[in-house]
């Protein structure tokens, strides 16, 4: 069993500070992993730029899922350090990432979307972790993981078309940040619809994780 280092982009309007972002276009928003990714421990800070902190923080106090908040620091100009209480409203991603003893290494929004780097010492957490996803209705996508070594020399119990569209996507840039190639594109070189292009991506990187990134025997115990 090894583990593992994977990058997710996320995306729904009840996960923390999604609401705020939208509300300061100009906000970019960074965990500050040294101080830990604990659920339990009450308070989570980040890393926030903003050209507008009252336009900001107007956005905090309308967005449901922050109970609480205070700006610890000013680091520099238009830069800061807030601490953040989250409500009951809020959708996380930490604790199921601290049930497979894994760790938030970094998250940052992309819009009002997050990219999330995690850290699992097996690798069945990051199969939970997309299962935790959508269950409650969270858009995920897996961006990289390991770079795709396995990808080119084994087929991880893909079918034909979902191997061609992922080995396309990976080759024109599309899992690359920021992205070389969009969607449309990817289905324009498979010649197939965009949304027809979207499911085989979204399968086939499911596959990967269940089938590729698990023992046999831990894939037949599912």
């Amino acid at each position: 069993m090894t583990d593992v280092r994977a990058v997710f982009r996320v995306k729904h309007p009840d996960i923390v500070l999604t609401e705020t972002v939208c509300h300061d276009r100009s906000s970019k928003v960074k965990s500050v992993s040294e101080a830990g990714t604990d659920p339990t421990s009450g308070k989570f800070f980040y890393h926030i730029e903003s050209s507008d902190f009252p336009q900001f923080e107007a956005g905090l106090r309308n967005d449901d899922t922050i109970s609480a908040f205070e700006r610890v620091i000013e680091t520099r100009n238009q830069e800061a350090i807030y601490s953040f209480e989250y409500s009951d409203d809020a959708k996380t991603l930490s604790p199921v990432i601290s049930i497979a003893n894994g760790v938030i290494l970094d998250m940052e929004n992309d819009g009002n979307a997050w990219i999330i780097t995690v850290w699992m010492p097996e690798r069945t957490g990051l199969a939970d972790l997309w299962d935790y996803a959508q269950q409650n209705d969270i858009d995920i996508e897996l961006l990289r993981v390991n770079e795709y070594a396995s990808l080119g020399n084994t087929d991880a119990g893909l079918t034909d078309s979902q191997r061609k569209a992922l080995l396309v996507a990976v080759e024109t840039g599309y899992f690359e940040e920021p992205r070389n190639a969009t969607l449309s594109e990817v289905a324009a070189e498979l010649d197939i619809s965009q949304p027809a292009a979207s499911g085989l991506l979204r399968r086939g990187t499911k596959r990967l994780i269940i089938s590729s990134l698990m023992d046999d025997s831990e894939e037949s115990q599912r």
